[in-house]
């Protein structure tokens, strides 16, 4: 079966990307982006979601790690929807509640075709280490925007920020190796409309 892959450059004023991505790989990864926290979060996205994702970006980290980490998103976002193509045979709709120890997150994915993000996340503000924890919902918007999938994330529980930050990456990526993954019932595309 054909492996499902993207690869991505983006080079602007603030930032340089490039990103590359196997939906049908083992969770293997190397990421080197100059913002520790996210390389963190994006290594456990891929062992979890088991993509194998390789990012390398250099970005205006001196002023802040805004634009680098809304740049990734982006990038990740349109790999995604590139390695996915026309969406035929997948299951489209993915669900996890996965605990990070006093963490509790769920999280839904619909590969719907429509951006839309549900961030309903309190007490997300401070840093962890360097890392501005507002920036994990930039990171998400970005990534559906481009994505074109929608994606409700719900904290049920939680404490301590880099939990919070971990358990919500750890559920996105169990979520969307669902709703990637092929069933050999689906017969086409996964919708009515007979497009997505």
């Amino acid at each position: 079966m054909t492996q499902r892959t993207a690869t991505i450059s983006r080079q602007t004023t603030e930032t340089k990307i490039n990103l590359s991505l196997n939906l049908d790989g083992t969770g293997e990864y190397h990421i080197d982006i100059g913002v520790p926290f996210l390389e963190h979060m994006l290594n456990l996205f891929a062992k979890h979601g088991l993509f194998d994702l390789t990012v390398q970006a250099q970005g205006d980290i001196d002023v802040d790690a805004h634009h680098t980490v809304d740049d990734i998103g982006i990038c990740l976002g349109k790999a995604f929807a590139q390695a996915l193509g026309d969406k035929a045979g997948i299951k489209r709709f993915g669900s996890v509640q996965l605990p990070m120890d006093e963490v509790l997150a769920a999280v839904s994915v619909d590969i719907s075709g429509r951006a839309y993000l549900v961030f309903n996340v309190p007490k997300l503000k401070g840093k962890v280490g360097e890392f501005d924890v507002e920036l994990a919902e930039e990171f998400f918007r970005a990534f559906v925007t481009n994505a074109g999938i929608t994606l409700h994330i719900d904290l049920i529980r939680g404490e301590n920020l880099h939990h919070i930050i971990e358990g919500i990456f750890k559920a996105v990526a169990k979520a969307l190796s669902i709703a990637v993954s092929r069933d050999e019932r689906v017969k086409g595309i996964p919708s009515t409309k007979g497009v997505i």
